[in-house]
């Protein structure tokens, strides 16, 4: 069987071209939302809830795994590790699916912060004045709050009951929430600027599928001071940027 760990928009691209030749598929995402995005799709076993180490150990062996497709998000960093260090346990052969970052096009631009982690933005926003849209999504949200920082966030997440229930949890006023599902025009990026009146936008490199080129474009146009979380890289075994190559290289594993 084949497994997927589906965390992009990419997944369901990737479902659709490979239920061309086989239904033979267990699908893992980390929420029911990711799941319910799945429903027109063919596959064997859905998983909706994310996966410590041992339970994908325990899952894999279960299922008889033999080729597991890693396309988690690009900043889901602990995943992918848990999974590579998994298939390598059970000898299962490991493909990632990576997007490509766009961030190498704008990092000369005075606007563009870029940071390696939460710890290292906080310091930049210790002295930065004004409203930041924050569009790192809903799980970003708790580190903010913990900076206890002067400024205004407006969190633009997806429109989900579990991700409204934690953010009422957390204690964040639903004037300061937009709940919408990305990605988004350049247009209406400046809009939201506009509306809030931001002086900053806090994202990550999604890369193109995530809307980050639209994000940029409309800050720089805006004015508005751009503070970008870098992703962790890591060593995958065996990567692909295009899901052609991807699902040819499937193919060809299952007929053989």
């Amino acid at each position: 069987m084949i497994g997927i760990i589906v965390g992009t928009s990419e997944g369901r691209e990737l479902l659709k071209r490979l239920n061309e030749f086989t239904e033979d598929i267990f699908v893992s995402t980390a929420t029911t939302y990711g799941g319910d995005l799945l429903k027109e799709y063919k596959y064997k076993i859905l998983n909706t809830k994310p996966l410590n180490k041992e339970e994908l150990e325990e899952k894999f062996k279960e299922l008889d795994i033999n080729l597991l497709i890693d396309a988690s998000h690009p900043y889901a960093v602990e995943v992918s590790k848990n999974v590579i260090e998994v298939c390598s346990i059970l000898d299962i052969v490991y493909l990632r699916y990576e997007r490509k970052g766009i961030l190498e096009e704008f990092k000369e631009c005075s606007q563009v912060n870029i940071v390696s982690n939460f710890e290292e933005l906080e310091e930049k926003l210790k002295v930065f004045d004004g409203t930041i849209l924050n569009t790192t999504g809903s799980k970003s949200v708790e580190k903010i709050l913990k900076m206890n920082l002067k400024n205004r966030f407006i969190h633009r997440v997806l429109p989900s009951v579990e991700v409204m229930k934690n953010m009422i949890e957390l204690g964040v006023s639903p004037d300061d929430i937009i709940a919408l599902k990305g990605s988004h025009s350049e247009e209406f990026n400046r809009a939201c600027l506009r509306e809030f009146n931001c002086k900053g936008i806090l994202m990550k490199d999604s890369g193109k599928e995530g809307g980050t080129r639209e994000k940029i474009t409309a800050a720089l146009k805006e004015g508005v001071d751009i503070f970008v979380i870098d992703k962790e890289r890591i060593k995958y075994p065996k990567v692909f940027y295009d899901l052609s190559e991807l699902v040819s290289f499937v193919k060809t594993y299952v007929n053989t």
